[in-house]
């Protein structure tokens, strides 16, 4: 193995991870794209209700949609704080 081949192996590997990155984040994008437009605001106020009984943080509340066929389904997973 040469000098030169060991830098010629490295860019192809370079080139595979640049492109399972890409297909992650298309992959993301893609699930971004499937979600509602009033998902965040329906987030935002849910979160606003909760505070009013329980001290909260935003990362304590996660929304999420799912759909299967013809049903959607919307999980709301709230973490409350041990008192």
């Amino acid at each position: 193995m040469s000098f030169l081949d060991y830098f010629r192996g490295s860019k192809k590997n370079t080139a595979n991870v640049a492109k399972e990155r890409l297909q992650i984040i298309v992959a993301h994008e893609r699930g971004q794209r499937e979600q509602p437009d009033y998902l965040p605001q329906l987030q935002q106020e849910l979160l606003n209700v909760i505070r009013k009984y329980v001290q909260i943080s935003d990362d304590m509340v996660q929304v999420e949609v799912d759909r299967n066929d013809d049903v959607s389904v919307l999980e709301l997973n709230v973490t409350l704080p041990e008192r």
